[in-house]
């Protein structure tokens, strides 16, 4: 069985993207909504399985959230998918059809056209690969970090590879084994945050770990990019947003901070932060000196003081 975890919070497209999944499913699937403080109408139906956090003021955040869905999921494969997304047909069965134990797989990534529930026909080619970003791209910008970037180069370059290796990706959907979520530990909401480098934490502690991130071209999901009139994201108010932005810049300088110079201690650990560059080079953004580089752009952006 497939389970997948929708963390939601004042959803337009919640219901659609529910019944969208059970319609298009193909094996055993169950649905875990965790309503993050904000309680929503959801059909009744025995696939589905609601978690709420509690009053309107219980914000806990992306992070949480999955987990809190992830520990109750029964499935032997766990996916977590924003409530504003459609699917392929049998995307279940074509995604578990190739996934092993310590993977983490990300459909092919469409644009959605939410009204008339459609794909985003404009010409732009889907979304097939991402890269991570050199931190300091951006001098200054606290909203950057280890972020991830559409890699376009690579959907023309490598077309006909159907399976293949991912540096990073979206947050927007992700599938693996129940094992590996286990053996991920879950989302860290203590160093991250409640929303930072979700995708970030994932796929390097993967990567670096023995596994594999890959996209799966065989299957696609299409993802609503939410603006003023569907809301701007998780659906808090400018005043909690701004609360959470605090907790943002600590954890995107965490994440530079924790990958960058190899401070993940865990025994297990098979790789360093150099070995993931040099599997994915050249990438883009990251200069070829980037190890001198790197020092001298901290130094700009966080100061002599700045400590982690």
């Amino acid at each position: 069985m497939l389970s997948i975890v929708i963390p939601s919070r004042n959803e337009f497209f919640l219901q659609k993207t529910i019944d969208d999944l059970l319609s298009k499913a193909r094996g055993e699937v169950e649905i875990i909504v965790v309503l993050d403080g904000v309680w929503q109408e959801i059909k009744a139906d025995t696939r589905v399985t609601i978690v709420h956090h509690g009053g309107v003021h219980n914000n806990y955040g992306l992070r949480e959230s999955v987990n809190k869905g992830m520990a109750i999921a029964r499935g032997e494969y766990v996916m977590k998918a924003d409530g504003h997304t459609m699917w392929d047909i049998g995307y279940d069965l074509k995604l578990i059809a190739d996934c092993e134990d310590n993977w983490v797989v990300i459909p092919r990534r469409e644009r959605l056209e939410p009204e008339s529930w459609t794909l985003v026909q404009d010409g732009r080619a889907p979304v097939d690969y991402m890269f991570i970003a050199y931190p300091f791209e951006r001098p200054n910008d606290k909203t950057c970090g280890l972020h991830g970037d559409i890699w376009k180069e690579l959907y023309y370059s490598r077309k006909d590879v159907m399976i293949d290796d991912l540096m990073t990706f979206q947050g927007s959907a992700y599938f693996m084994t129940k094992k590996h979520w286990e053996w991920l530990g879950g989302l860290d909401a203590n160093l991250y945050g409640p929303f930072t480098h979700e995708s970030q934490e994932i796929s390097n502690k993967t990567w670096l770990g023995g596994g594999r991130v890959v996209v799966n071209k065989n299957t696609w999901y299409a993802h609503l990019h939410k603006g003023k009139k569907y809301g701007t994201g998780y659906g808090f108010s400018t005043a909690q947003w701004r609360q959470w932005a605090v907790l943002h810049e600590k954890g995107r300088t965490f994440c530079i901070d924790h990958w960058v110079y190899d401070k993940w201690d865990s025994p297990q650990r098979v790789h360093d932060w150099n070995w993931l560059i040099e599997k994915f080079w050249p990438i883009p953004t990251w200069p070829e000196n980037w190890k001198e580089q790197i020092e001298i752009d901290k130094l700009q952006d966080w100061g002599v003081l700045n400590t982690i």
